[in-house]
């Protein structure tokens, strides 16, 4: 399968938003499922693609998923910070997984990073129940960050994500 990484497009904003949206709700990522409110910020591609770059993979002329990169520790960033990038939102349609979307959205985001003047660092949040992306963060490079592991809601002691980081 011919796989294509690009900056999404106005007009796809919609789509990938479902897309994303629909992965945490099915994979069980929303702790208050459609009533959570991080479902919002899924949905909201405008507003990620105005801070961040949002890429897009194509595989058989349509989007099958896509990831949020935030170069430089920007507006986006949860824990990046100085000289590092940071892959937030990492969604892949449940009918285009294992195909390898993934770990091509993930490896395109290392090589921008490595573009990126001063960074030495991706960093990443992720679940403990997704263990399909931290089999392909491992397989990058990326390794586990105990230290770093935050909690996006503090009055809920379950919620606390999981950090990785590579070094370029």
């Amino acid at each position: 399968m011919d796989i294509t990484i690009r900056h999404i497009s106005p007009d796809e904003y919609t789509d990938l938003g479902d897309i994303t949206a629909q992965a945490y709700l099915t994979d069980g990522l929303l702790d208050f499922g459609e009533s959570d409110a991080y479902l919002g910020e899924l949905r909201d591609v405008a507003r990620r693609a105005a801070a961040a770059e949002v890429l897009v993979a194509v595989a058989e002329g349509r989007v099958a998923g896509g990831v949020t990169f935030v170069p430089a520790g920007g507006a986006m960033a949860d824990i990046a910070t100085s000289g590092e990038a940071e892959i937030r939102m990492l969604a892949v349609d449940h009918a285009a997984r294992g195909r390898g979307i993934g770990e091509a959205l993930v490896r395109d985001c290392v090589e921008r990073a490595r573009a990126v003047e001063g960074c030495v660092r991706v960093v990443l949040s992720t679940q403990r129940t997704m263990h399909s992306a931290h089999r392909i963060y491992e397989r990058l490079g990326f390794v586990r960050t105990p230290a770093r592991d935050w909690n996006p809601i503090p009055h809920l002691p379950d919620l606390t994500l999981l950090t990785y980081e590579l070094t370029l």
